[in-house]
């Protein structure tokens, strides 16, 4: 029987630096198990539910020449036009793992107008990755 809800979300893929550190990276500071390390390192999986997050190089032929080249952050002040979002019922327990974990911090988790608590971190290639509570009703 035919769906009436379109195609499923299959991934979300972060171009990185090293593929191998950025999955261990990932699994360690925000929980994730991972699904998959190809040999060559040029693509890993983490376990998240129905969406797969994925990582692959920055630099990588395969599609630079289809879709063109990665534009990375230049500084601390740039980022990606993407974040990545994580609900956790313990939000500041959340942050507290990423940070021990290596990641950097940018935002403490705080109560935001709309109901939710949210803070903000980057992970080693600069990427900004939200952290927030579920959105209260």
């Amino acid at each position: 029987m035919a769906s009436n809800l379109g195609p499923a979300f299959a991934y979300t893929v972060v171009y990185c630096k090293d593929v191998a550190k950025s999955v261990a990276f990932y699994a360690k500071a925000f929980g994730y198990n991972v699904r998959r390390l190809d040999e060559n390192r040029k693509w890993g999986e983490l376990e998240s539910g129905a969406t797969t997050i994925a990582f692959t190089p920055v630099h990588q032929h395969e599609t630079d020449d289809i879709t063109g080249h990665v534009q990375t952050p230049q500084s601390r002040g740039d980022r990606q036009p993407i974040e990545l979002c994580f609900d956790y019922v313990d939000i500041d327990a959340a942050y507290k793992r990423a940070i021990e974990n290596g990641a950097m911090a940018v935002s403490e988790p705080e109560e935001k107008k709309w109901g939710q608590k949210v803070g903000y971190v980057r992970d080693p290639d600069g990427n900004i990755v939200r952290l927030g509570s579920h959105v209260k009703s």
